[in-house]
């Protein structure tokens, strides 16, 4: 038994060597997806923004551990751009339809890394156009504000002890103060080794079906999270339509493949990507791609993530964080900061349950010399 705990720490972050390497991978992670923020302007192509993340991602995590030419590394997660009723996933392919940004659009930025395995992701939402004298207010105010502080509250509560469905009624209960939904059947997951989607996770707005069959589970000590929070205007539900999928991730399910294109395909996966989510545009052959895949995903190789949409007059919005559960408290490794003052809403947090909690460090303050000194990391709540 005492091998076991011994190999399983040496995985996890008990181990100083890979918190290092979540750390890296955070500050990489933040970057890209800052200089992505800072591209998002009227005009600007989304498929140029999918590409450019990718690129940066790749090229970033190139640059660590050269001389351990074993060592994986690279995209955990393809640069997506999903822009107002789009949900989630969307990342077109060379081939396929562009989309420019305009004034106004509400633009979902969600991408991620990898380093040895050990996974940061982050999505941010900004609104193009949005200045201080050019203030958001309305639905598109209300959404962010709702994503935003719902995204800040699920933080305090990934915790070590905490409850997933404590975090899934707090979601649900800062959307409700905006007049607004969280995507019903979301996961936000526990993060592993190569392990995108671990065994743990919290559902988001669930229906009475997905509450009775979604196990209940408590956060413990050395555990990672990627708290993904996505909040609308709208119904709170998704749906498929025209849009190509091009987004998948390989399964641990064997068959023996009948087409050759289908076999070249997946030993190019498996090759360069493993079971990490990958677009289709990053294969050196988008039609071979586009022809492969099939086969694949009819029988079960491949786990497809399918673009989502809300109804048409609604807008969505997203924030995620990477989080290490750490004896000291909770360690947020990804997430970039949200201008406040950009947004106007009529309404405003006022239960007192919600402001306290907001209120709280991620950490337990450390008691020092200077009374003043703050904990890093700590995220004003709104004003009561």
């Amino acid at each position: 038994m005492a091998d076991q705990d011994k190999d399983e720490n040496e995985t996890t972050i008990a181990n100083d060597q890979v918190v290092s390497k979540y750390k890296m991978v955070g500050e990489i992670v933040n970057r890209v997806a800052k200089k992505l923020i800072g591209k998002c302007v009227a005009g600007e192509s989304v498929l140029n923004l999918c590409e450019t993340g990718d690129s940066d991602l790749t090229a970033e995590t190139d640059k660590v551990f050269k001389a351990k030419k074993d060592l994986r590394k690279g995209v955990a997660f393809p640069t997506c751009v999903s822009v107002n009723n789009c949900i989630c996933h969307y990342s077109p392919l060379k081939s396929g339809t562009d989309y420019l940004l305009k004034d106004g659009d509400v633009v979902k930025l969600d991408l991620g890394a990898h380093i040895d395995g050990y996974i940061g992701v982050v999505a941010h939402t900004v609104i193009v156009g949005a200045t201080k004298d050019n203030k958001v207010s309305g639905r598109n105010a209300d959404v962010i504000l709702a994503a935003y502080y719902a995204a800040e509250a699920a933080l305090r509560l990934v915790r070590p002890t905490g409850e997933n469905y404590a975090v899934t009624d707090s979601i649900s209960k800062v959307a409700d103060v905006y007049n607004c939904k969280a995507i019903s059947g979301m996961l936000s997951h526990q993060l592993k080794q190569f392990r995108i989607d671990g065994e743990k996770s919290i559902i988001q707005n669930p229906t009475e079906a997905q509450r009775k069959e979604h196990e209940k589970c408590e956060f413990g000590v050395h555990e990672v999270y990627a708290i993904d929070v996505l909040i609308s205007t709208g119904e709170g539900k998704g749906k498929e339509t025209d849009s190509r999928t091009t987004v998948y991730k390989k399964t641990e399910q064997v068959y023996q493949l009948k087409m050759k294109a289908s076999r070249a395909f997946l030993a190019e996966v498996d090759k360069n990507f493993g079971p990490m989510p990958f677009t289709l545009r990053s294969l050196p052959d988008e039609n071979k791609a586009r022809m492969g895949v099939v086969e694949c995903v009819n029988h079960k190789l491949l786990e497809a993530f399918n673009v989502l949409y809300e109804k048409d007059d609604a807008v969505v919005a997203q924030f995620k964080y990477t989080v290490l559960l750490m004896p000291s408290g909770t360690h947020q490794i990804t997430g970039l900061p949200l201008d406040l003052e950009l947004y106007n809403s009529e309404h405003k947090i006022d239960d007192e349950t919600l402001l306290n909690l907001l209120a709280q460090p991620l950490k337990p303050e450390k008691k020092k010399k200077s009374p003043a000194a703050k904990v890093s990391g700590d995220t004003p709540a709104p004003e009561a």
